[in-house]
């Protein structure tokens, strides 16, 4: 039997009823695309995170790219963030025609370093993009008080964070924007591609909802008021989200009482394991650990026909198609660094004690074999 990283089938095999009720529900509405449901999650997901509006779309790279337009980012603007992250982050800042500008990550916690961020700003920065990798919150107020010193905008990356808190403030309520993916691997996912930016700001909320209906005016339909895209969230994953949100608590207890046997189980390896930084509560999206021997570990535990993961094994800026920004290998040391030693263990709410049990038991072995 295969373990693999993935939990959503189990998920499914205990929330089926409900799933499915939800999908037959919308069908059973007539109303596919551009009904009522959608309103209904964002509504709840808004009022989850304690902000005014939430806007629903497609994926989470469209919940950066088109919070970015509506925070009025232009061809040729800087926005700083990491990367260490996945793609989708840079591909966003990309595809609006922006610069990002990196800086490296703390090598305890591998978010954002924030202490390197000062430097980075220059005439051109518009936004601070912050990633909250892995589960937990890059440590805000410096940013904060960054962006208002130099009036500039900071966009939240939530997409591995729901429910993350960081001195009491829930992730995506912090910046001037949030943007959230719902790919079914999340804390909080779908059964397939979905996404969200939440914001208290009602000019965003507006250009938001433009943008992800072509640009139109919702009550000028072809109305054209600025270019947008077709990035509308469907009604039947909305209605699965609404659901599904009333678990999402129950789904980060299950998460950190998983991650809480990790940690004990595996003390007293030589592996480091995650580090919470000081304000943060943790919702572990992944169990992110480190080992200089990381790809040897990966190999021997094929051999228990279990599967792990590597987030991220090619940091953004070395890769072939970010290679147009121009930033020279060396220039983040310790994402660089890390990059060939992270790798994440089987995290999700329903593993078991006996599944995490024997995962950890052909870790013992594989590590004692090195």
């Amino acid at each position: 039997m295969t373990t693999y990283v993935w939990g959503y089938l189990k998920e499914y095999e205990q929330e089926r009823e409900d799933i499915l009720d939800a999908v037959d529900t919308v069908f059973g509405s007539g109303n596919l695309v551009w009904g009522p449901r959608v309103g209904m999650f964002e509504e709840a997901f808004a009022a989850y995170h304690g902000v005014a509006h939430c806007a629903g779309v497609d994926n989470g790279t469209n919940a950066i790219l088109l919070a970015l337009l509506a925070m009025g980012v232009e061809p040729g603007d800087e926005v700083i963030t990491v990367s260490n992250t996945a793609a989708p982050t840079v591909l966003a800042i990309d595809r609006v025609g922006a610069v990002p500008v990196f800086v490296d990550i703390d090598p305890d916690t591998y978010l954002m370093d924030v202490d390197q961020v000062a430097a980075a700003i220059t005439d051109r920065t518009r936004v601070l993009l912050p990633v909250h990798l892995y589960g937990q919150c890059v440590d805000m107020a410096p940013l904060e008080a960054l962006a208002e010193r130099h009036g500039i905008q900071i966009l939240e990356d939530c997409a591995q964070a729901h429910g993350a808190r960081h001195h009491g403030r829930i992730a995506g309520s912090m910046g001037r924007a949030g943007a959230f993916s719902f790919y079914p691997t999340k804390v909080l996912g779908a059964y397939g591609h979905g996404g969200a930016t939440v914001t208290s700001d009602p000019e965003v909320d507006a250009g938001l909802r433009r943008l992800r209906y072509y640009g139109m005016e919702e009550a000028a339909y072809y109305v054209v008021a600025r270019n947008g895209l077709n990035a509308r969230l469907d009604e039947v994953h909305a209605e699965i989200l609404r659901r599904k949100l009333t678990r999402l608590d129950e789904y980060i207890a299950g998460r950190r009482a998983v991650a809480a046997r990790y940690a004990e189980m595996l003390g007293g390896t030589d592996l480091v394991l995650p580090v919470t930084a000081p304000g943060n509560d943790h919702v572990y999206y992944v169990y992110v650990v480190r080992h200089p021997e990381r790809d040897r570990i990966i190999q021997g535990m094929k051999e228990y026909d279990i599967s792990l993961n590597i987030s991220y094994p090619w940091p953004v800026h070395t890769q072939k198609g970010f290679a147009h920004f121009g930033v020279e290998k060396g220039a983040l040391p310790v994402t660089e660094d890390l990059a060939g030693q992270i790798f994440s263990l089987p995290m999700y709410p329903s593993l078991t004690e006996p599944e995490q049990e024997r995962i950890v038991e052909a870790l013992h072995k594989t590590l004692g074999s090195l």
